[in-house]
């Protein structure tokens, strides 16, 4: 939470047992006043003082219509599936459950039926969320004044018990009090150890997912996703531990995952995952606050930890992992929170970031949208399969290196993606623009003329042995945007690079657009690919060198773009592949097809439109067209081949 010094007071007034709440004109507020308290209603509306223990009732929907105000001595118990919902209607900041110092929750959601908070309006920062006060200790003093409601917190009783939550959902909190101030989602005011905090997703908010203002309470699995400043804030010497958190940032402009500020209780986090598709800033430490955390995983972030300047200069009292933290490290390391433990969340957002290694078989979720932000290695022995529907989005922005973003098959791995007409497998850029990270490269073990165990000029990838039937998996109805991202002034990555795959992989229905080199190059190998859609690759849409030998059938590409280079350029030894049904269609002129060196083909099924040259030949690599035959005859520089489309572009409806 924003730091500010302003108190809120809700001015009450009875009106069919529903208070109504104003604020002053000097914005100054104060807390219910005890001597006359509003009392509870016993309906399903949610307003006023809890006076004495109440029950919910866990098969009704209670509206929160005001601040409902846990007394000392009371406990307020909320059964398993009980939904609470607040009404956005009223002012936002007058509208949060809080439990006063002395007072008890006791939440008693499960996996299966969560405690549901939100707004009727699902907008965050629509209400102030769940704010609890406790006897604990804090830098603040004993009964400090909160900055939210008045509240009085704060004791001298680390063991203080403000009861218990267990399986809660809370969304939509974050409402603003001034330009300076907000709620957070769950705000724990000195809150002791006694107190139980377990399995808690607070999603959606405006502020803070959780803060601690000092106490020593722990918290167990927490899911915090799209909470627009931090996620897990703390202040005033808190001294607790934070165990199991998922962190999900795949909105602009949120502050932090963890944001640590005032005197340091040095608390503990373990195993904390944070995951953002937008970049930012992962972890912040204000004024003397340190932490030791282990288990820490971040991807995604622009800047792994930061310090603030103005109130410290150094990472002192700050553990990461095991060593003192370090401004340069990125820490990504591997995830040490699965998200689906987090499966009883129904309204979480599903994305989750691939790792760095695959080195056992992996099967992703078609139900989650997965990011990478580096390279992506499936190693020998492993397969990773990919299911019909799921969508695989690479990080890439101005902060971001596209050549260091891209899927490698490993010599030996394998690859299934099981992409149908109606689901295809999705793979794109954050950005959309072309070139911004490095697509696909599948190595394998087939014959090329660069001999075995050769280095390819991308990644330092191993390729290429004396197996023509080698097989590195299945990869149908896949589309691919964006790829192509520029190694140096001579190299490039492609949508979809082949090196030395052999002749038992399957690649069928694949469409590869918007790419600033090749669509699909073959490097050596004996494999084919069938229903090829290829739209405005800026270099060549398909390219072959090192001796490939495989086939190409049914294949549209289409440039509307100007200065690309080619529909098809083929290098190198003569492995005289096999092209049938190549339909190629320019809307801005340019070259079809180049053959450079020796390299040849036969060609059936040849429709060329709109070409300024249909057939060209690298001058310093040849002089003939010996070894090209199209549609029987050997090629000529005469003819343009304009014939009627021999692929039909509507079979690539599935491209959306």
């Amino acid at each position: 939470m924003k730091m500010f010094k302003t108190k809120f007071l809700p001015t009450l007034a009875l009106a069919l047992g529903v208070s109504i709440t104003s604020c002053s004109s000097d914005d100054e507020f104060e807390r219910l006043d005890d001597d006359n308290p509003t009392p509870t209603p016993e309906g399903t509306v949610l307003n006023g003082s809890v006076e004495e223990d109440r029950t919910l009732d866990g098969s009704e929907t209670y509206n929160l219509t005001g601040v409902y105000s846990v007394e000392p001595g009371v406990t307020l118990t909320i059964p398993a599936g009980t939904e609470i919902i607040a009404d956005t209607d009223e002012d936002a900041t007058g509208v949060y459950i809080v439990v006063q110092k002395g007072g008890m929750i006791d939440i008693q959601g499960t996996s299966s039926a969560p405690v549901i908070m939100r707004s009727s309006n699902s907008q965050r920062g629509s209400w102030g969320g769940l704010v609890i006060a406790g006897d604990a200790e804090t830098t603040a003093g004993v009964d400090a004044t909160a900055e939210v409601g008045g509240i009085i917190y704060g004791g001298s009783n680390p063991e203080d018990n403000s009861g218990s939550i267990e399986y809660l959902v809370l969304s939509d909190a974050g409402a603003q009090i001034n330009s300076e101030s907000q709620y957070n989602g769950l705000s724990l005011y000195a809150v002791g150890s006694e107190t139980t905090i377990e399995n808690i997703a607070i999603l959606n908010g405006s502020d803070d997912g959780v803060e601690f203002f000092g106490g020593s309470v722990s918290a167990t699995n927490l899911y915090l996703e799209n909470n627009e400043d931090d996620a897990v804030d703390w202040t005033e010497g808190w001294n607790g531990t934070v165990t199991n958190t998922y962190v999900l940032h795949s909105i602009e402009n949120f502050s932090t995952a963890i944001e640590a500020d005032g005197v340091d209780g040095n608390p503990t986090i373990e195993n904390f995952t944070a995951v953002s598709s937008t970049g930012g800033v992962a972890l912040q430490f204000k004024a003397q606050s340190g932490a030791t955390i282990n288990g820490l995983s971040l991807s995604g972030y622009d800047t792994a930890l930061d310090i603030a300047e103005e109130s410290r200069t150094d990472l002192s009292g700050i553990q990461l992992n095991g060593a003192t933290a370090e401004l340069d490290m990125d820490y990504s390391e591997a995830q040490t929170v699965d998200p689906s433990m987090f499966d009883w969340v129904d309204n979480r957002g599903n994305v989750s970031v691939l790792p760095g290694t695959i080195d056992t078989d992996l099967a992703l979720d078609a139900n989650s949208e997965y990011i990478i932000n580096g390279v992506v290695s499936v190693e020998e022995g492993a397969t990773l399969t990919i299911p019909a529907g799921t969508k695989i989005t690479a990080r890439s922005d101005n902060n971001t290196e596209g050549t260091s973003i891209y899927i490698v098959v490993q010599k030996g791995a394998m690859i299934n993606v099981e992409g149908t007409e109606d689901n295809p497998v999705v793979m794109s850029s954050t950005s959309g623009v072309a070139g911004s990270w490095g697509g696909l490269v599948i190595a394998g073990n087939a014959e090329t003329t660069a001999g075995i165990d050769a280095t390819a000029e991308v990644g330092g990838i191993i390729y290429g042995g004396d197996n023509p039937e080698d097989n590195s998996g299945s990869i149908e109805y896949l589309i691919l945007s964006d790829a192509g991202a520029q190694i140096n002034s001579e190299s490039q990555y492609n949508g979809l690079s082949l090196y030395a795959v052999g002749s038992e992989t399957n690649i069928q229905n694949i469409a590869i657009l918007n790419g600033s080199d090749d669509g699909v190059e073959f490097f050596g190998g004996s494999v084919s690919a069938t229903n090829l859609y290829l739209e405005n690759n800026e270099d060549d849409a398909v390219d072959w060198t090192e001796g490939w030998n495989g086939s190409v059938t049914n294949t549209y590409v289409y440039h509307t773009i100007p200065n690309f280079s080619t529909a098809i350029e083929a290098d190198g030894v003569n492995g005289n592949p096999t092209v049938e049904n190549f339909t190629a269609v320019s809307e801005t002129g340019g070259i079809a097809l180049q053959f450079k060196a020796q390299s040849g083909a036969t060609i059936t099924g040849l429709s060329l439109s709109g070409y300024d040259t249909a057939i060209d030949i690298a001058e310093e690599g040849r002089t003939d067209l010996s070894g090209i035959q199209i549609e029987g005859e050997d090629a000529s520089l005469e003819v343009a081949y304009e014939t009627e489309a021999t692929v039909d572009a509507e079979m690539f409806s599935w491209v959306q």
